[in-house]
Order: C-alpha cells, then sequence, then structure tokens
C-alpha cells in the first residue's frame, strides 16, 4: 500500500527554504554554436525509481521540482516551483501572462480535484470583437493576435497560489525563488529556444520591450548563449514580497492593463509587419476581479481504469472522455496495429465533432454529462465501421438523452485550433499527483512583453470563434464578456480499480493535445506498450477533418494500409505533441517520461533512482 500521510508542515518548509534555496548552476560562458555547459542539469527522457517524480520539457524546471520534493515539499510545492521555472526557460509557451488548467489527486482523500485557471475575457469582449469594423469580415489571425485585443485576464498566479494553499506545504514566495534565481543568473539557449525566436521575429521586432529581451543585436540568441531575464527576476520577488495583489490589483497589473490598452510599440521597428496593432480593452477592474473555478472532474471508467479530466473551458476532459467510451466497445488487443489505429482516428473525429459542436464555457452539465453517457457512446459508436473510415466530417450526434440509434445534428463550426502550451507531471511519496498543462496560446503569446516586468502576454482569446459560421448550429465559443475560450488542454490522471493512481500525462499541442492524450492512452493500456514506447510512438491527429496530420515516421509506417481503409492522405508535421507523464508501479515504484524528441527532448526524474 502508498503512503498517504500529509507533507511537512508549511512552517517546517518554508523555515528551510529560507535557510538554503535551490542551488542553480551559475552560468558559463558559452561561445557560439555550444548546446551546453558543465553543470547543466542532464535531459533524460526517462527515470526508474521510487519517493517522488517530476517530468517537464525543460531539465532546469524537472531539476528543481525535483530538489523542491527532496527537500521534503509535496506534489504541489514542486508543481508550481517547476512551473515558475518554466515560464522563465519556456517563455514563449508559459508563464505568470497567460492561463492553464490543473488537476490534482490527493492520496489522503483519494479524491481527484482541478483548478481551472484559464483566462477570461475582459467586461468590454463583445461578440464582433474579432470583426474588423471597416470590411465586417473577420481580423486575420496574425492581427487579431498581436494586439491588445487578444490578451485575457492570466490566471496562472493565482493557480499557483491557491494549489498552494489548499494543497502546498510552502508558501508562494518560497516557489518563486528558484525560479526567479535561474532568471537572474541565466540558463543557456538550446536550438528550440532559438528557432521559437527566430519564427517570430517580426512580431518580437515591432515592440522595444521583446527585442532588447529576445533579439540582441536584432538576431535571436545563438545556440549556447546565457539568457537571462533580470526583469522577470524583479517581477518573481516582487510577487513573493507583496503577495499577488502586486500583479492582479498593485503596480505589476498596473503596467500589464497599460501594455495592453497603449501597446508598446517600438517608435522604429526593425522588421516589417503587414498589420496595424490594435489597441485591448482589458482595465484593472477586469483584473481585479479575476476568480479561479474549481469545476468537478470529466470521469469515463475505461477497460477498469477510472480516467480523470479536465471540464470545461477546456474540451479536452470531454472529447478523450467520450473517444475512450467509443472505443471501449471493440478489443483494441485483438486487432492489428493498423486497425487499433483505424478505431482511434475514427473515435476521435466523432469526439471532435460533438465537442466542436456542444463545448464551450457555458456548455450545462446536463450536456457534457451526456456526452460522457456510455449509452451515448454506444450510439456513436455504431457510425464507426471497422472496415471502412467515414467521409469527413463526420456529423455530431445528438445528446439528448434517448438512445438507440446512430442519431446526428446540425455541425459546429471547428474554431482556431489553438497552438502551444507546456506539460508538467509531478507525483510526490505520499502518492498525490498534480497534471498541469498552462500556455500563453501561440508560440510566444501576442509578442509583447510588458515593459520593465520581463513576461509576455497571452494571446488566448484568439482562441474564441471569430464569427458564426453562416448555416451552422449555434456556436459554444463565441465571444462575451467574462467568457472563457474553449481550450483543447487535457490534463489527465488515471486511477486503477482500487482508485490509487495509474499514470498521469497531458502535452501541449493546441488541439491536437486531445488526440496526443487519447492516443497515448491507447498505446499504454490497449496496445501493451511500456510508458516510454507510448510516448515516444510516431503520433496522428484526427480532429473530424478531411486533411489529418501525423509524424512522418507514422505516414510511412501505416500511412498506405490505412489508406486501404479508406482514410484520406495525412498531411505530414514534423512533430504532435510534447508530452510528459509519470506511471505508478509495484512496491512504491515510478517511472517518470518524457519526449525523447519532441521538442528537443523533455527531461524526466525521480527522488531515488532504481539500482
Amino acid at each position: 500500500m502508498r503512503l498517504v500521510q500529509r507533507a511537512p508542515s508549511r512552517t517546517v518548509v518554508a523555515a528551510v527554504v529560507a535557510v538554503t534555496l535551490v542551488a542553480v548552476p551559475a552560468p558559463a560562458s558559452a561561445g557560439p554554436g555550444a548546446v551546453g555547459r558543465p553543470g547543466e542539469p542532464p535531459k533524460t527522457p526517462t527515470a526508474h525509481g521510487y519517493g517522488g517524480a517530476v517530468s517537464t520539457v525543460d531539465p532546469t524546471a524537472t531539476a528543481i521540482g525535483l530538489d523542491v520534493l527532496r527537500r521534503g515539499g509535496n506534489a504541489v510545492d514542486a508543481a508550481v516551483a517547476a512551473a515558475a521555472t518554466l515560464g522563465v526557460t519556456e517563455p514563449f509557451s508559459a508563464g505568470i501572462g497567460g492561463g492553464g488548467f490543473l488537476v490534482y489527486y490527493d492520496a489522503r482523500t483519494r479524491q481527484v480535484h482541478t483548478v481551472d485557471g484559464r483566462e477570461s475575457a475582459p467586461a468590454a469582449m463583445r461578440e464582433d470583437s474579432f470583426v474588423d469594423p471597416a470590411t465586417g469580415t473577420a481580423y486575420p489571425f496574425q492581427q487579431a493576435r498581436v494586439s491588445g485585443l487578444s490578451v485575457g485576464v492570466p490566471g496562472t498566479l493565482k493557480t499557483w497560489h491557491e494549489a498552494l494553499r489548499r494543497w502546498g506545504s510552502r508558501p508562494l514566495s518560497a516557489a518563486l525563488a528558484p525560479a526567479a534565481e535561474v532568471a537572474e543568473r541565466g540558463f543557456p539557449v538550446d536550438a528550440t529556444f532559438r528557432q521559437q525566436v527566430a519564427d517570430n521575429a517580426a512580431a518580437f521586432a515591432q515592440f522595444d520591450a521583446t527585442r532588447s529581451l529576445y533579439l540582441p543585436d536584432g538576431q535571436p540568441p545563438a545556440v549556447g548563449a546565457v539568457q537571462r531575464n533580470r526583469d522577470l527576476a524583479d517581477t518573481y520577488r516582487q510577487i513573493a514580497r507583496q503577495g499577488i495583489g502586486a500583479f492582479y490589483t498593485g503596480p505589476i497589473g498596473a503596467d500589464l492593463v497599460a501594455a495592453v490598452r497603449r501597446p508598446p510599440v517600438a517608435a522604429d521597428p526593425t522588421a516589417p509587419w503587414q498589420f496595424p496593432i490594435l489597441a485591448g480593452g482589458l482595465t484593472r477592474t477586469d483584473l481585479a476581479h479575476y476568480a479561479l473555478r474549481f469545476p468537478a472532474p470529466t470521469r469515463s471508467d475505461y477497460r477498469g481504469y477510472q480516467v480523470y479530466g479536465m471540464s470545461t473551458p477546456s474540451s479536452g476532459g470531454v472529447a478523450v472522455g467520450e473517444a475512450l467510451n467509443i472505443l471501449e466497445r471493440f478489443d483494441l488487443s485483438r486487432l492489428t496495429v493498423t486497425e487499433a489505429l483505424h478505431h482511434y482516428l475514427e473515435a476521435s473525429a466523432l469526439a471532435y465533432a460533438d465537442r466542436n459542436r456542444y463545448v464551450g464555457d457555458g456548455t450545462s452539465r446536463r450536456i457534457l454529462a451526456e456526452l460522457l453517457d456510455d449509452r451515448y457512446a454506444a450510439e456513436r459508436a455504431c457510425r464507426l465501421d471497422p472496415a471502412r473510415a467515414a467521409p469527413k466530417p463526420v456529423p455530431p450526434g445528438d445528446p439528448d438523452g434517448r438512445y438507440g440509434g446512430c442519431g446526428t445534428a446540425l455541425a459546429g463550426a471547428e474554431g482556431n485550433p489553438g497552438q502551444s502550451t507546456t506539460n508538467l507531471t509531478v507525483a510526490d511519496r505520499w502518492g498525490n499527483v498534480v497534471e498541469y498543462t498552462l500556455t500563453i496560446e501561440q508560440t510566444g503569446g501576442n509578442a509583447m512583453v510588458v515593459p520593465g516586468r520581463g513576461f509576455l502576454l497571452n494571446n488566448e482569446l484568439t482562441d474564441f470563434t471569430f464569427v458564426q459560421p453562416p448555416g451552422a448550429a449555434p456556436d459554444p465559443n463565441l465571444p462575451a464578456p467574462g467568457k472563457r475560450p474553449r481550450s483543447s488542454m487535457s490534463p489527465t490522471i488515471v486511477l486503477d480499480g482500487d482508485g490509487r493512481p495509474f499514470l498521469a500525462l497531458g502535452s501541449p499541442g493546441g488541439a491536437t493535445i486531445i488526440t496526443t492524450v487519447l492516443q497515448m492512452l491507447v498505446n499504454r493500456i490497449d496496445l501493451g506498450m511500456s510508458l516510454p514506447e507510448a510516448m515516444a510512438a510516431p503520433r496522428a491527429s484526427q480532429r473530424n477533418s478531411a486533411v489529418p496530420q501525423a509524424e512522418p515516421a507514422f505516414v510511412s509506417g501505416y500511412g498506405t494500409a490505412l489508406a486501404a481503409l479508406g482514410h484520406p492522405p495525412f498531411v505530414a508535421t514534423a512533430e504532435l505533441g510534447a508530452a510528459t507523464a509519470v506511471e505508478f508501479t509495484g512496491r512504491h515504484g515510478l517511472v517518470a517520461a518524457a519526449e525523447p524528441v519532441r521538442r528537443g527532448g523533455g527531461a524526466a526524474g525521480v527522488v531515488l533512482p532504481a539500482r
């Protein structure tokens, strides 16, 4: 049996941290082309052991999370410290300018909790806010993105504060300290970081604060160069001293609002930009009134496991759960790999049809319950032909509580698929588990670094559907005051038949997050892969589209055989997702897994490595 005792008291751990902070290696000089430096934490994709585990996309964040666990902190303490570090080392995917969803398993009560820290629209948001009044048509995505109009009220800091207050054993100030040290001392630029800057170079060049931080001498930083962010270090330390009020009602928030309402455009942009940069309507009142939500998690029972996920405004828990319920009607373990993948792709399309039609911030609890009802899954499964792919897009079902046929309804709009996030997974020695996905939406957010504060703003409101498509069913994801845009983030915790943790996993990847998490579950539970194998296997994403995506290895390995079953040609995509996961094994053992290659490879670690 697993230990379920509480972590050390907040007072004890805080005292320890006050005396001795996490040791972060000071950066050594690195010349152009260098890929690392002495003392840099290792980037190991798989770790086996005991006593707790951390998996993130970044070795520094993983090392800091493990250090927190070794010093007596629990899973929430380590997750917040790692997330704060990702705000430094993965600033184009996450940070205090954004939001996210946290799923937590409490080992003492054996309950799963969720925190909705998704960004919300300001009170000034209207249904036509993304419609150009001069043309009557939707703004181009990049014009909407690189603007104050796209910025939602950030929820990340409140998520960290409240998770620590409810379940942690140390204060936010302790969790921010090591991340501030990383920001002050710096970290080595890798190829992924440099490429993300290069991909955003034109947008970043429009703002003085952004280009001075990420485009030194007008160019992306060289691989191996030391990247420092002293403004962010100061921001973290101010929040540590003054609390999150410095952000939501104080001077940091005032600077954030000023940047949204008067975008800090450079007087001499060093690159052309094809659109005027629009101001947004976010106010200090919007910031002060932001509130977290704590919805009940979604649940799907799958082959003896309990699969818990995130409810709305995320569509991840509902879509993953519905697809699993459909797949449970078939014994995938008796099929060939190609046949199993066929079923996975078809179930994904069916779930996505329903996600696009019904799921948004205001979806009723009744509809959500119907979408996860096994009787509804049986009705949807009757549209899955084991021998032939259905033409795409498939129509959504009709979750009306009356099941038995193969009912359909008017289709909904697909909406913007989203772009990038980051994910982390933490388990501690007491059996507590955190699965946390956080984001600023597009890689690089809206491209504005808040002057003097060192963090990028989100462009999360571009996850709304910009306009109601003519002839389609009413879209549940249109903009509205205070509304939260639909997300695909899918932090997932799987419990075994006894209600104890078996697996926790999640991924970035915009709309492909749902299919990444679903495919990994099928790989692990149905196809008998180990967790590292399920992580590394080539991926495909069918989001009810006539042009599904797949990684090159998937196309070469299965494309021809799936085409024979009627699947359309896959659009080759370099990579889908960048997952992290932890699996619980017998005798208190843990397997931590991160990507071996995708997004430059992730970093997994355990407190006590197996010998």
